[in-house]
């Protein structure tokens, strides 16, 4: 008889007893070790392929860093950048994005978060209101944060129409950390869409007006340029002053080059500008005190200060701190060179006859406002924690924001050097307007430096 069977009952059941321990404890430390890869499925309606395909693949590798568009597979919708939404109650990820206005899309994102865990949530699409009659708009993808994620790393975002052998795209979530104050810079200036684009000089002398008026970082999201745009591009990156997103857009969808279909055939908006203005909000939120959304050829002038460093404290006294600041618009025809009462200035300027594009400082005399413009075409400066969602012009949604201000012209106005737009205005129709000469000096300078420096000249 082995010694196992002459063991009394007490003895063998405690044996048992240990045993199915050990076999418990043993399960559960491969259980833990297993957790940190394990994928957590959060309160979604996500279709079993997708649960399928993310049980099965817990070793996801996020996208690298950077900016490129990512198309959400089986759909007409393509993802733009991805920012935590601090004011969201709860916390949620905003995913902006740009949509087929009439398609109908169930989405899913998955968030990488801490321990390399995974959590898939219900995407909620809201499509901006502004889309000037294109097909596609601009949209947020609003991705609600279980509370075992409050940090997402990457976001991919699909859709219901899911098939095993796609391959997810994650886009980084930036805005990690939410500031009210101590901001790196008190203005930037967002300038969208860049396209085409060879007017060197003007390029050169808005950047230059940016950094007297107070400005120290200006985005520019570019399509494609010229070799020497390129040059002045390359050489204010490396002085710090501008961050240049590459804005292939073009690539994906047939961008309109005009503001209306009629205006120029495509499917979306003047080759993406609104998406363009709310990744440089998003971007710059907690960068930025405020943020300014114009194009290159508008300069935002104080008529009673010099900079918008001195302007700001102005406005909010006058309108009120929560507010978004909107500027008149004061069309300065390019085509048009009358004889200034400053004419002298214009002796030192000479050396730039060579290079290509407008000089703002020979075109001084502006259109006549018309009653029934007067509030079209104009741009603003805003506290970007104020706001939600912007278009070309304005503001769309807010948040804990008093609205808007007219900023008074005598106070500060907008100076739009462009072509003309009442084109049957004779020249002595024209309104003389100094005010830019009172910049000259240090602008010339500083614009020969840097045509100089960058080897335009």
């Amino acid at each position: 008889m082995s010694l196992h069977h002459c063991q009394p009952p007490s003895l063998r059941k405690r044996k048992q007893m240990l045993c199915i321990t050990l076999l418990l404890v043993g399960v559960l430390m491969l259980l833990h070790r297993n957790l940190k890869e394990e994928i957590l499925i959060h309160r979604s309606t996500a279709v079993p392929e997708l649960q399928f395909w993310m049980q099965n693949r817990t070793r996801l590798a996020p996208r690298k860093d950077g900016f490129s568009f990512i198309p959400v597979k089986r759909t007409k919708t393509l993802l733009v950048s991805a920012y935590l939404e601090h004011r969201a109650k709860p916390k949620q990820v905003q995913v902006i994005a740009v949509v087929w206005r009439e398609e109908t899309v169930t989405y899913h994102c998955i968030l990488h978060c801490q321990n390399n865990e995974k959590h898939i949530s219900d995407g909620v699409c809201q499509i901006h209101e502004d889309h000037f009659g294109f097909p596609y708009g601009t949209a947020d993808i609003m991705c609600p944060l279980p509370s075992q994620c409050d940090m997402p790393s990457h976001i991919a975002v699909t859709s219901v129409i899911f098939k095993d052998e796609y391959q997810l795209e994650f886009l980084e979530v930036k805005n990690k950390e939410e500031k009210t104050e101590f901001f790196s810079h008190n203005f930037t200036v967002c300038l969208s869409t860049m396209f085409n684009f060879n007017n060197i000089l003007q390029l050169v002398q808005s950047l230059e007006m940016y950094r007297l008026l107070g400005v120290s970082k200006v985005v520019v999201y570019k399509t494609n340029c010229s070799t020497e745009t390129q040059r002045i591009l390359n050489y204010y990156t490396k002085k710090g002053i501008l961050e240049v997103i590459p804005w292939s857009m073009s690539k994906f969808l047939n961008v309109s080059r005009g503001w209306l279909p009629q205006h120029g055939p495509g499917e979306l908006h003047y080759f993406g500008q609104i998406p363009a203005l709310n990744d440089c909000l998003y971007r710059n939120m907690y960068q930025s005190k405020y943020v300014a959304l114009h194009d290159v050829d508008e300069l935002i002038l104080p008529q009673m200060v010099q900079s918008w460093i001195e302007l700001l404290p102005i406005l909010e006294k006058k309108y009120g701190p929560n507010k978004c600041y909107m500027f008149e618009n004061n069309v300065f025809p390019n085509n048009v060179i009358l004889p200034s009462l400053k004419s002298q200035s214009l002796s030192k300027q000479t050396h730039w006859r060579g290079v290509h594009g407008v000089n703002i400082l020979a075109h001084l005399h502006q259109e006549p406002i018309r009653k029934e413009n007067l509030y079209e075409k104009f741009k603003i400066i805003v506290n970007p924690r104020l706001v939600s969602s912007v278009s070309v012009h304005g503001v769309l949604k807010s948040h804990n924001m008093d609205g808007c201000a007219w900023v008074d012209r005598n106070i500060a106005r907008m100076y739009h050097t462009r072509a003309q737009m009442q084109t049957h205005l004779t020249s002595d129709k024209l309104i003389y307007d100094g005010r830019l000469l009172n910049y000259s000096e240090p602008l010339i300078k500083a614009v020969s430096i840097t045509l100089r420096e960058s080897g335009i000249l």
